[in-house]
């Protein structure tokens, strides 16, 4: 039995670390249309600030905002499980279960009047799992779609393309590009306008994942190498791919594995990525512009991510960000204004919270919270970045920092627990004369392992302990 004087003790840090994030980033819960399993699926902020938003049984809405209470109007309806919405050329495009589609108001009434299909050149066996993510907009003018693999019984075998990311032109071609992809429920870019995407822990997908899509890459899940013999495929099946064995050696051994930019380990940051959304609010958001935000649907929360090109490659950092979610995050947008959209449902599935669905935002307050804002990797340690100077005191001791790396195994169970962990000892810090950079040396630094980070004893100049101490970078390439 706890005792009391414990639980009141637990209970009393779990609200001050909630508070801490309140006190920076408050989340409002917007009303919903009265009557409506608000199930939000897809978002998107059109021109004049209204959000588009999309509900997972089949519905197209539009918000406004921009009065003292929320107000919506339904403009469509009869999707097919829509999991995206993008305002593009005038109409809304949305990814249903089997098709791409342009809905057009042709005499502006905010009612849908034309229903098109772009393409629907990828398959369905009528299995619950196959959903279609999507489209996002890359900077070519191209459509990107990403295929949930198929899981379980296949009712049928046409199911072509799954588990690919796909782009579909203005003519509504469809062109396979990349494959190996489980549960990629996230699709964004960075802020030079490349193309990321989340995936979801699982089989073959030892934790959570963010990746870069690019062509002819391979992701890791081998089902959709099925697919590699279609007509189209930018890559040929390899004859083997070695598994059951750990992450660095799976890269070794199968030179055309493309590993995550950043891993985000089980557990310790979320358990299920989804939406990704670059901040590109130009510091309305605070001090973290163009980081992305990932949101997570098991543990109802948004994560940073920081990213760096080392040796031609995407690899980066993330941090805890904001907790406290109602619901399963799963669509982002940004607000004119600068606050963020937040779609929420859990499907029945289950996720931290209070209620299964709904729509809130998040806003910055003005206060800049003490964090660490970057986490670039050095020839022998990490440079951290701060969001406020640093104390000498504590900030240049090596003891408030600890430091640890390990990797996963790349096999077909589901998931993976931490393997090859070791402690790493920081020999030394070195702080910039900025008073916000602290260069670590680091013994024993791994390529292709999580180097997880723990700056507990770190203080401000002010005296204030970091809102979040954690930070877990993934490895791929040692700094030159």
């Amino acid at each position: 039995m706890v005792k009391p004087f414990i639980l009141v003790f637990l209970l009393l840090g779990a609200t001050l670390a909630f508070a801490g994030e309140e006190s920076f980033y408050p989340i409002e819960t917007l009303a919903s249309p009265q009557g409506v399993s608000f199930e939000v699926s897809g978002l998107d902020t059109l021109p004049d600030g209204r959000v588009a938003i999309t509900l997972r049984k089949g519905e197209l809405w539009l918000l406004d905002d921009s009065g003292e209470t929320p107000t919506y109007k339904r403009v469509a309806e009869a999707l097919h499980e829509p999991l995206g919405v993008l305002w593009h050329n005038h109409s809304y495009y949305v990814a249903q279960r089997g098709e791409l589609s342009r809905l057009i108001d042709c005499d502006g009434d905010d009612v849908i009047d034309e229903y098109r299909t772009i393409t629907e050149d990828w398959g369905l066996t009528g299995n619950y799992h196959e959903y279609a993510y999507g489209p996002k907009l890359d900077l070519n003018g191209n459509l990107w779609i990403t295929l949930n693999q198929t899981i379980g019984k296949k009712i049928e075998k046409d199911n072509r393309w799954r588990g690919w990311g796909v782009t579909v032109d203005e003519h509504g071609n469809l062109t396979p590009e990349c494959c190996g992809m489980r549960s990629p429920c996230g699709l964004g870019t960075n802020a030079t306008g490349e193309m990321f995407f989340t995936d979801q822990q699982g089989n073959w997908v030892p934790a959570g994942t963010l990746h870069q899509l690019k062509r002819g890459a391979f992701y890791g899940h081998t089902d959709s190498l099925e697919h590699c013999d279609r007509e189209g495929s930018p890559m040929k099946k390899p004859e083997k791919v070695e598994a059951n064995i750990p992450i660095p050696e799976a890269k070794e051994k199968n030179p055309f594995l493309s590993l995550p930019a950043v891993w985000f380990p089980y557990r310790k940051a979320g358990m299920s990525a989804t939406d990704i959304a670059c901040d590109t609010t130009g510091g309305a958001f605070g001090p973290f512009q163009d980081q992305m935000l990932v949101g997570d649907f098991t543990e109802a929360k948004i994560h940073r991510v920081f990213l760096e090109r080392v040796r031609g490659e995407y690899q980066g950092a993330c941090f805890p960000f904001r907790s406290g979610f109602q619901s399963a995050v799963v669509r982002m947008t940004w607000g004119k204004d600068g606050c963020l959209y937040v779609g929420e449902t859990n499907r029945g599935w289950n996720s931290i919270g209070t209620a299964s669905y709904g729509l809130q935002k998040v806003s910055w307050n003005g206060e800049t919270p003490f964090e660490i804002k970057e986490m670039r990797t050095k020839p022998n340690g990490f440079l951290l970045t701060f969001t406020q100077p640093l104390d000498p005191a504590s900030a240049g001791n090596p003891e408030s920092y600890r430091m640890s790396s390990y990797t996963y195994e790349y096999h077909p169970q589901y998931g993976s627990d931490e393997i090859d962990t070791n402690q790493l000892k920081v020999l030394s810090v070195e702080l910039k004369p900025d008073r916000r950079s602290a260069l670590l040396e680091v013994e024993g630094l791994r390529r292709y392992y999580v180097h997880e980070l723990h700056a507990e004893g770190v203080r401000s100049e002010g005296g204030e302990p970091l809102l979040h101490p954690e930070a877990y970078y993934t490895l791929n390439n040692l700094s030159p």
